[in-house]
């Protein structure tokens, strides 16, 4: 029973960080599902949710909106100020005729926003983004290529973190997600990403449904539910938005924790998404969001049946020694910072801290009920989902 505890629980984690990215790369390469790309200039909504209080930066934002290669009189931009108390209205009012300001005077968290700003739209596409990052010239016109499609019912851009000042961690934090953005490469080109980027994506008005307003991973529910009733949603790495990695653990676990929540309240939430049948891309979400929750759980489940195992024969002796290795490395990463220079302490590091910020979104969903609202970090970036 102990071997099989271990073995069940490696090969859970070996699946879910190594064995699904691989299996849908290769599936994209042998069954790829082209989208239709095509030029396509429809009115379009650009909606931001601005957190609360982002006066500071909305200006720069709305520039990059207001500088998008895309006809003028067919881009309308909806300013959502959530509560805001500072500068936040004026700032979007200043911006000009082409700005539309939403300002709700109680602060109620994005979900709700959101589905005001969708209601105000009469567009028959939308583009989600941000406060906090840029955007590219042409990510308009990029997200609505895809849109020419039919078949497509959302598609979502491209977060590129910046590498300015980055520190050893964040360089740990940026390979993670590279390598999570491969994954959606390649769940794309096989049918469908399982949510989409925050921070820039687009979808058909008619796909939008209302979602609940303590929701925190709006743009995972939004797509998943859009796809649900038929359609893919699609990743353009062309349509980009542009970001700092977090600089250290402390400030990525406010985002993570946050994300991670997020995921819980889903899985609670839509419980029949994980099961065949349940859900169009029941298996994709199952691999790639429901699987990593449980990895803290599956390394503790590792190393304990481990150390039970010891004296069987010499493969679980190995097996510990290695889970040891990464252990430590990813300890001395942690408590002390100049090692990680060094890049297999920084991804050894970085992985441990993510797996243990799964633990603490867990925590985050069980205790807090208002997960919803964001929380500014002292760094003063939001917590948003990529």
């Amino acid at each position: 029973m102990i071997e099989l505890l271990f073995w069940g629980s490696m090969a859970l984690l070996f699946y879910a960080y190594a064995g699904y990215p691989l299996l849908v790369r290769v599936l994209a390469a042998v069954r790829p599902l082209p989208v239709a790309l095509a030029p396509h200039e429809p009115r379009v909504a650009a909606v931001i949710l601005v957190a609360h209080n982002e006066s500071a930066r909305l200006a720069a934002k709305l520039e990059t909106l207001l500088g998008q290669d895309y006809p003028s009189d067919r881009l309308r931009i909806l300013v959502a100020s959530d509560g805001s108390t500072d500068d936040t209205v004026a700032v979007a009012r200043a911006a000009g005729p082409r700005v539309q300001v939403l300002a709700f005077a109680e602060r109620r968290g994005k979900a709700a926003c959101l589905n005001d700003a969708v209601e105000a739209c009469d567009e028959e596409f939308l583009v989600m983004n941000d406060a906090r990052q840029m955007l590219s010239p042409d990510a308009v016109r990029r997200l609505l290529e895809n849109l020419a499609d039919p078949a497509v019912v959302a598609v979502s851009g491209e977060l590129v973190f910046g590498q300015s000042g980055q520190a050893d961690f964040g360089q740990g934090v940026d390979a993670y997600w590279r390598y999570e953005k491969a994954i959606r490469r390649a769940e794309a080109a096989f049918h469908s990403v399982p949510g989409v980027t925050g921070a820039i994506y687009a979808i058909r008005r008619r796909a939008f449904r209302p979602i609940p307003a303590d929701t925190i991973l709006d743009d995972v529910e939004i797509p998943m539910i859009a796809m649900a009733a038929g359609g893919r949603v699609v990743f353009d790495h062309r349509a980009i938005a542009y970001d700092m990695p977090s600089r250290n653990a402390s400030l990525e676990r406010v985002r993570k924790t946050r994300t991670l929540a997020g995921n819980f309240q889903l899985l609670v939430r839509h419980p029949s998404w994980v099961l065949p049948g349940g859900h169009p891309l029941w298996w994709q979400f199952l691999s790639h969001k429901v699987l990593r929750l449980l990895g803290p759980w599956l390394m503790l489940a590792t190393l304990l049946t481990n150390l039970f195992l010891l004296a069987q024969p010499w493969p679980y002796a190995i097996a510990f020694a290695l889970q040891m290795a990464f252990y430590g490395l990813a300890s001395i990463g942690l408590l002390v910072p100049a090692a990680l220079r060094f890049r297999l302490v920084r991804l050894c590091a970085a992985f441990l801290s993510l797996n243990w910020f799964a633990v603490l979104g867990l925590v985050e969903f069980v205790s807090n009920r208002r997960a919803h609202l964001w929380r500014a970090s002292a760094a003063g970036s939001r917590a948003s989902n990529p």
